[in-house]
C-alpha cells in the first residue's frame, strides 16, 4: 500500500517535468515571432500567427492519441502487463501514421477552410500558405511523438517529454536562425526549420524510448479488433470533447472580435493569464493521468483515493497562489504585456474575472487528468457538452449592458460547470 508521502513524491515527480515541458511551448513561439519580426514586414508575423493557429487546432484535436496511449499504458503498467503496454504502443504508432497520412492527403481543403474562417489579408494568406505547405509534412513526426510521449507518461516517466521538447526546440531555433539569416530564406526558412526540428525531435524520442520499442507479436496485436475497438472508442470520446472545447475557444475569440479591435486585443491578453495558469495545473493533470491509471490497473483503491485527494490539494494550492498573484500584480502584468494605454485602461473592469479564474477552473483541469487515467472518457464528453451549453445559456440569456462582461461570465460558467459536474459524476459512481 502506498503511503501519502510516497504518493506525493510520485505526483511531484511527474507534475514538475510536465510543467517545465508546457512552459517551453510559448517560449518557442516567441522565438519564431522574434525571427520573422526582423524580416521587414508585419505580414510575416501575421502569417506565423495564422499558420501556428491552424496547426494548434489540428494537433490539439489529435492530441487524443497521447491521452489514450497514456491512460491505457498506465493501467497496464499498474497491472505489470508488459505485453499489453507493447501492444498499446504498436497500435498507437500505427494510428499516428494513418492519421498523419490522412492529414497530408486532405491538406488543401483543410487549409482553405481554415483561411476562410480566419480571413487574413491576401499577403498574410500567401505567406501562411507557404508556411503550412512545408510544415504539414511534419505531421508523422508530431503524431508519432504523441504516441511515444503517451507511452512514457503511462510508464510514469514525464521527464522523457521534457528532454524531447528541449532537443526539438533548441534545434528549431538554431536551424531557423541559420536558414533565415544566413541563407536568406525568410518564412520558408522558419517553416523548414520547424519541419527539420520535428524530425530531430522524433529521432530523439525514438532513441530515448528504444528500450520499450518492440516488434514482438506485432501482427497479432494489430489484428486484435477488440483492442482496436476499445482504443477507437476512447479516441472518439476525447476527440468530440476536444471539438467542444475548441468551439468554446473560437466562439470566445470571435465574440470579442465582433465587439471591437480593442476588446479582441484585450481578451487575447487576459487569456494569457488563464493559459499561464493552465501550464502549471496541467502538470498535475498529467500526474493524474499517469498515477490514477496505474493505481486503477493495480486495483489499489486506497492509493487511488489518496492520489485524488492530494491532487486536489495541489490544485487548490496552485489556484490560491495564482489568485494572489493576479490580485496583487494584475495591472503590472498587463503593463508588461502591452504598452497600449487604451487596452490597459479597458482591462480594469475585467481584472476581477482573471483573479477568480484559477479558483473556478482548477478542478476541471484535475478531473480531466484523473478521468482520462481511469478512461472515463464518455463521462468527460458528456460533462464538456453540458458545460458548453452552460456557456451558451449564460451568454445569450444573462442580461448585461456590457457584452464583454457577459462573455467572461459565460466562460467562467463553462469552467465551473466542468469541475462541478465531474466531481459529482465521480462521487456518484464511486458509491
Amino acid at each position: 500500500m502506498q503511503n501519502p508521502k510516497a504518493i506525493n513524491s510520485q505526483i511531484l515527480g511527474i507534475a514538475l517535468p510536465a510543467i517545465a515541458t508546457n512552459i517551453t511551448v510559448p517560449l518557442l513561439g516567441l522565438c519564431d515571432t522574434a525571427i520573422v519580426g526582423h524580416l521587414g514586414s508585419e505580414a510575416y508575423i501575421g502569417a506565423i500567427a495564422v499558420g501556428t493557429m491552424v496547426f494548434n487546432i489540428m494537433y490539439w484535436l489529435l492530441g487524443v492519441i497521447r491521452m489514450t496511449t497514456s491512460a491505457l499504458t498506465a493501467q497496464s503498467y499498474g497491472a505489470s502487463d508488459e505485453p499489453s503496454m507493447t501492444a498499446i504502443l504498436q497500435r498507437s504508432l500505427t494510428a499516428a501514421v494513418i492519421l498523419s497520412v490522412l492529414i497530408i492527403i486532405i491538406q488543401t481543403p483543410f487549409l482553405r477552410l481554415s483561411l476562410a474562417i480566419m480571413s487574413p489579408s491576401e499577403t498574410v494568406r500567401a505567406h501562411a500558405t507557404t508556411y503550412f505547405r512545408i510544415c504539414v509534412y511534419a505531421a508523422p513526426a508530431v503524431l508519432a511523438q504523441y504516441a511515444l510521449c503517451g507511452a512514457m507518461l503511462g510508464r510514469q516517466n514525464a521527464s522523457y517529454a521534457l528532454y524531447v521538447a528541449l532537443i526539438q526546440h533548441v534545434s528549431n531555433i538554431a536551424i531557423s536562425l541559420l536558414l533565415v539569416f544566413v541563407f536568406d530564406m525568410k518564412i520558408e526558412g522558419v517553416a523548414l526549420g520547424t519541419l527539420i526540428a520535428q524530425y530531430i525531435g522524433l529521432a530523439a524520442a525514438v532513441w530515448l524510448a528504444k528500450d520499450i520499442l518492440s516488434l514482438r507479436d506485432i501482427r497479432r496485436n494489430l489484428n486484435d479488433t477488440g483492442q482496436w475497438s476499445k482504443m477507437t472508442g476512447i479516441n472518439i470520446d476525447l476527440f468530440l470533447r476536444t471539438i467542444c472545447m475548441v468551439a468554446v475557444t473560437l466562439f470566445f475569440t470571435s465574440a470579442g472580435a465582433r465587439q471591437s479591435d480593442t476588446i479582441l486585443a484585450l481578451n487575447s491578453i487576459l487569456m494569457q493569464f488563464f493559459m499561464f495558469f493552465s501550464y502549471f495545473t496541467d502538470g498535475f493533470a498529467f500526474a493524474g493521468e499517469a498515477l490514477c491509471g496505474k493505481f486503477w490497473g493495480a486495483q489499489d483503491t486506497a492509493a487511488l483515493n489518496r492520489t485524488i485527494v492530494m491532487l486536489i490539494f495541489w490544485g487548490l494550492l496552485i489556484a490560491l497562489i495564482f489568485t494572489a498573484i493576479y490580485y496583487l500584480a494584475g495591472e503590472l502584468i498587463i503593463g508588461l504585456l502591452t504598452n497600449q494605454s487604451g487596452i490597459i485602461v479597458a482591462a480594469g473592469p475585467y481584472l476581477k474575472y482573471i483573479v477568480i479564474v484559477p479558483l473556478v477552473s482548477f478542478a476541471a483541469f484535475l478531473w480531466d487528468g484523473i478521468m482520462v487515467g481511469l478512461t472515463m472518457t464518455r463521462q468527460l464528453l458528456v460533462t464538456t457538452i453540458v458545460a458548453m451549453l452552460a456557456f451558451v445559456v449564460v451568454y445569450y440569456l444573462k442580461p448585461s449592458a456590457d457584452v464583454n462582461t457577459t462573455l467572461w461570465l459565460a466562460f467562467l460558467a463553462y469552467l465551473a460547470a466542468r469541475g462541478v459536474i465531474q466531481t459529482a459524476i465521480y462521487v456518484f459512481q464511486r458509491r
